[in-house]
């Protein structure tokens, strides 16, 4: 039986935002271990560094971002590609929840959840694009969630629902407009994952039942060994059993 013609990751520069916590530390520790170059957009860049002391042979570029502050957008791929010299793949991680909907919060948590989960990625996609056509096997991967496919029950805050359908509707329109360039773009939607993000937030996957970090690294992983003919647009990983997803 022929083996399947899957991507390697050597050569190949990934840029995640996010990664120094959670499901973005994870998503870099894969990465680097299977032969990925990154580069980390993160907030906290000393320390981040630290916790990736182990990546001494180049492979490993840290730099500040900040999703609230557009102008880190262009300066960290500016500087991603000044390290790299090319780059191949993006992964929208960075995310916030806050909790709005018709009875508690208010506009202005609800512009925030806009600003880092939906415009701080359409930035940086829209910067990236460019480089990923370039290099004919692009790949972007957004970190969505569940909640971004439906609305599950009133316990979820609206905005943030809203926040994560308009990232994974972003998603589905950059693969339009740049697959023919051999560029591909996966909504990646998990349920609840263990990290500090949803520790408190109200009707979420009890914590012994939620996702670890590392199987959705895990799924991105994966989806960026997948050959331009097998498109993945967008991929559930829930943690219950529910009707449509």
């Amino acid at each position: 039986m022929s083996q399947p013609a899957l991507l390697a990751p050597e050569g190949r520069v990934v840029m995640v935002s996010g990664a120094s916590q959670g499901i973005g530390k994870a998503i870099a520790e894969r990465l680097l271990a299977v032969g990925y170059r990154l580069s980390l957009g993160v907030r906290e860049v000393n320390r981040t560094r630290a916790r990736f002391d182990g990546a001494g042979d180049g492979s490993l570029f840290v730099d500040y971002f900040e999703a609230h502050e557009p102008e880190t957008a262009g300066a960290w791929l500016e500087r991603t590609l000044a390290h790299f010299g090319a780059l191949h793949v993006l992964v929208n991680n960075a995310g916030i929840w806050r909790q709005v909907n018709f009875d508690e919060g208010d506009e202005a948590a609800l512009d925030e959840l806009w600003a880092v989960n939906v415009k701080s990625p359409y930035r940086l996609t829209r910067l990236a694009l460019p480089h990923l056509r370039k290099c004919g096997i692009g790949r972007i991967v957004n970190i969505a969630s569940t909640d971004g496919i439906r609305f599950r029950d009133t316990s979820c805050s609206v905005g943030y629902t809203m926040s994560k359908h308009a990232l994974v509707a972003m998603s589905h329109a950059a693969r339009h407009f740049a697959y023919d360039d051999g560029v591909r773009v996966t909504a990646l939607c998990p349920g609840g994952v263990r990290t500090d993000l949803i520790a408190t937030v109200p009707g979420v996957t009890p914590l012994a039942e939620r996702l670890e970090p590392a199987t959705v690294a895990h799924m991105v992983a994966y989806l960026l060994s997948l050959p331009n003919n097998a498109s993945v647009a967008w991929m559930p990983l829930n943690t219950r059993l529910e009707s449509t997803i």
